[in-house]
């Protein structure tokens, strides 16, 4: 689902990236954001995953051209791939650490840090629910190596499951997993599950903050908001605050705190004349920390439109520019870590986002799913074909190639 309401909505970060950077002054006796004690790996992987987040969302933006919305989980991507690394060898998975920026950190540092950041986030703010899940899935009868499983499973807390794809209730299978583990906000990230696909690792985010200081329904209000060569009315939020504010020469930015202020949503509002793209395209992770630590405490009247959307898109092309090309390429992809006979490679990045925003709070969910397939297959692997719709047949002689009859049948009950 697309929508007009909201055409800067991919200006809104997600609020899972700014935790442990942000805070909002209280009156006293409020409760406040609970400070999280980082060793210096995980800072070292927080900091990666920022660069990481600004280079995939200007991507992103840059696909979606200057129409349309964006909302994407930067950590989903960074966890489904930081799983995904355990499989890695060689130059794919060099290629992988430097797009994740995690160049400077070990394996063993880079595993453990995900699993320390994981357990952080769900347990900082009792007053936001949060979930993250992650779960690796694999062909029925494809070996895959104990040791890269394991891992996962210790650091990643990951479930792990033997599959028969052919069957008939493979696809349902996995998206019920999606489905549940979203809260129902994402009902599936599989159509089907291609003949060459041997694995799937899977995560999946759900996020659900009340606003620290929530906007009264009775003052939501139709208000102007102004498109390129058009006016539109749209149903617009209002509430005066003490909130923490900045502004810069291309955009104003405003931090509105969930819960105890662990989690906010930092908007930036392009100056006149600024394009969302254009701020974006200036953003990263050092001017990000510039911006939040700019942020002051001001008394401000906020008007935040009301949105709700979906988005998606398969991520190969994105994160091939990114530098992690070789992963998805079948001659030399090296996954030799999940089966030593390095047939494997990733043949899709599938990401999908939900984020509804009203006067209580935010409500998003995010699911990234990592195709695994072969490069090549076993020709007397049993392939299921059900031919359960309306289809065609033909009739030929095989050595002149001569068609004899052609049909198509959209009822066989038919006489």
């Amino acid at each position: 689902m697309k929508t007009k309401t909201i055409p800067l909505a991919f200006a809104l970060l997600l609020p899972l990236l700014v935790a442990g950077f942000s805070s909002c002054n209280k009156e006293d006796g409020e409760p406040g954001p609970k400070q999280i004690q980082l060793t210096p790996e995980q800072k070292e992987l927080i900091r990666d995953n920022g660069h990481f987040a600004f280079e995939l969302l200007k991507e992103v933006v840059e696909d979606a051209g200057e129409e349309g919305n964006v909302f994407i989980s930067p950590l989903s991507v960074s966890l489904a791939l930081g799983m995904t690394l355990n499989g890695a060898g060689g130059e794919t998975l060099e290629a992988m650490r430097r797009t994740l920026h995690h160049q400077n950190l070990s394996q063993d540092q880079i595993n453990a840090s995900y699993k320390q950041l994981m357990r952080d986030l769900l347990s900082v703010d009792p007053k936001v629910a949060l979930q993250i899940a992650n779960s690796i899935w694999y062909r029925a009868g494809y070996p895959v190596l104990p040791s890269f499983i394991e891992a996962n499973r210790s650091f990643f807390d990951a479930e792990v499951r033997e599959l028969d794809f052919g069957a008939p209730g493979a696809v349902d299978e996995i998206n019920a997993w999606v489905y549940e583990k979203t809260n129902q906000l994402i009902d599936k990230i599989l159509e089907a599950i291609p003949r060459d696909a041997v694995m799937y690792l899977i995560n999946a985010i759900y996020f659900h903050g009340q606003w620290k200081y929530s906007f009264d329904p009775a003052e939501t209000k139709p208000a102007d908001f102004f498109l390129p060569g058009e006016t539109i009315q749209v149903p617009t939020m209002a509430q005066g605050a003490q909130l923490r504010y900045c502004q810069s020469d291309h955009f104003a930015a405003a931090e509105l705190p969930y819960g105890q202020g662990n989690y906010s949503m930092v908007v930036l509002l392009p100056n006149p004349g600024v394009t969302p793209g254009e701020v974006v395209g200036g953003l990263d992770a050092d001017a990000w920390e510039d911006l939040v630590s700019g942020l002051v405490e001001v008394k401000l009247e906020v008007r935040l439109p009301k949105f709700s959307f979906a988005f998606e898109q398969e991520l190969r092309d994105v994160l091939s520019r990114m530098g992690m090309e070789v992963a998805f390429d079948p001659a030399q992809a090296d996954f030799s870590r999940i089966n030593p006979e390095r047939d494997l490679f990733i043949s899709r990045v599938i990401h999908k986002a939900f984020v509804d925003v009203d006067e209580k709070g935010t409500e998003a969910a995010a699911v990234t799913a990592v195709e695994m397939s072969r490069t090549s297959f076993d020709p007397n692997a049993p392939v299921f074909f059900a031919v359960n719709r309306p289809f065609l047949f033909f009739i030929r002689e095989q050595t002149t190639g001569a068609v004899l009859f052609a049909g198509r049948v959209n009822d066989p009950r038919a006489e």
